[in-house]
C-alpha cells in the first residue's frame, strides 16, 4: 500500500553522489558560516548558541540579520516578520517540486525540506525541466551544505579573526555564480528565461526602492506569477512522460 502511494524510492549511491557533487560548493558555504560565526560572538552570543543555531536553523541570509537584530532586548516580532521575509522563496522553491515531493511519504517530505537551498534546489529543478527526478540531491547536498554550514560557524567562533570580511575574497558571488549557470544551463524555453529576467528586474527594482530583504519576496513572488499564470505548453506531457518512465 504504502510503495504504490509514494513510490519515489530513494537511492543511496546517488545520495552519496549528491553529496560529493556539491562539496566544492560546501567549502565556500564553510567561509560563511565561519563570518557568522564571529558576528554571531561580536554580537553577544556564546559559543554553543551559536551553533546550536546554526545547527538548528540552518539559513544563512536570516541568521545574519537575527544576529544583527541581537541585543539586550531582542524584538522578537520584527525579528520574525524579517526572517519570514528573508525565507519566504522557499515557499515557492517548496511548491516548485511538489511534482516530485507528492511521491514520498509525508515524513519524509517534510524532513527532505529541512536541508532545502537555493544550491541543491537549483540542481534538482534544472533536472526536472530535462525530464530527470532528483530528489537524491535535496538529500545529499543538503547534507554536505548544512555541515558545511556548521562547521563553518564553529570556526569563526574559535577562529574568526581567520576571516573578518569573505566579501573582501569575492566569496559572496560564488553562490550568485553557480546559481545564475543553473539557471541559463541545459534547454530552457523562452517562457522560463522569462520567468528568470521578470523575477531579476522586480527584485532589482525592490532592492533600490523598497526596505531592506523586500526584494528577496518580490523577486520570487513576481517569477513565480510568471510560473503559474503563463504555464508551460509541454509542461503536463513533460509530467505524464515523467509518471511512466518511473512506473517503469
Amino acid at each position: 500500500m504504502s510503495a504504490s502511494l509514494y513510490p519515489y524510492q530513494f537511492q543511496p549511491h546517488r545520495v552519496r553522489a549528491e553529496f560529493f557533487r556539491l562539496l566544492p560548493i560546501s567549502l565556500f558555504v564553510v567561509a560563511f558560516g565561519a563570518a557568522f560565526g564571529l558576528a554571531a560572538i561580536q554580537k553577544g552570543l556564546s559559543p554553543l548558541e551559536s551553533i546550536l543555531m546554526s545547527t538548528t536553523v540552518f539559513a544563512g541570509a536570516s541568521q545574519f540579520a537575527a544576529v544583527d537584530m541581537w541585543g539586550a532586548e531582542v524584538s522578537v516580532l520584527p525579528m520574525i516578520a524579517v526572517v519570514f521575509a528573508i525565507n519566504s522563496r522557499h515557499l515557492l522553491m517548496g511548491a516548485s517540486l511538489y511534482p516530485m515531493l507528492r511521491d514520498v511519504s509525508p515524513g519524509k517530505r517534510y524532513g527532505l525540506l529541512l536541508l532545502l537551498t537555493d544550491a541543491n534546489w537549483a540542481v534538482s529543478a534544472q533536472e526536472y525541466q530535462s525530464g530527470r527526478r532528483n530528489l537524491e540531491v535535496i538529500l545529499g547536498g543538503g547534507l554536505v551544505l548544512w555541515l558545511a554550514w556548521i562547521i563553518g560557524t564553529g570556526l569563526g567562533v574559535y577562529f574568526g579573526g581567520l576571516l573578518q570580511n569573505p566579501r573582501a575574497l569575492g566569496l559572496d558571488m560564488v553562490l550568485g555564480c553557480f546559481l545564475l549557470a543553473m539557471a541559463l544551463g541545459g534547454k530552457k524555453s523562452p517562457r522560463i528565461l522569462v520567468a528568470w529576467l521578470v523575477a531579476g528586474a522586480a527584485s532589482l527594482a525592490a532592492w533600490k526602492w523598497l526596505p531592506p530583504n523586500m526584494h528577496v519576496v518580490v523577486g520570487a513572488l513576481a517569477g513565480g506569477v510568471i510560473g503559474l499564470f503563463w504555464l508551460e505548453p509541454g509542461a503536463q506531457s513533460r509530467e505524464d512522460s515523467l509518471e511512466v518512465r518511473h512506473g517503469d
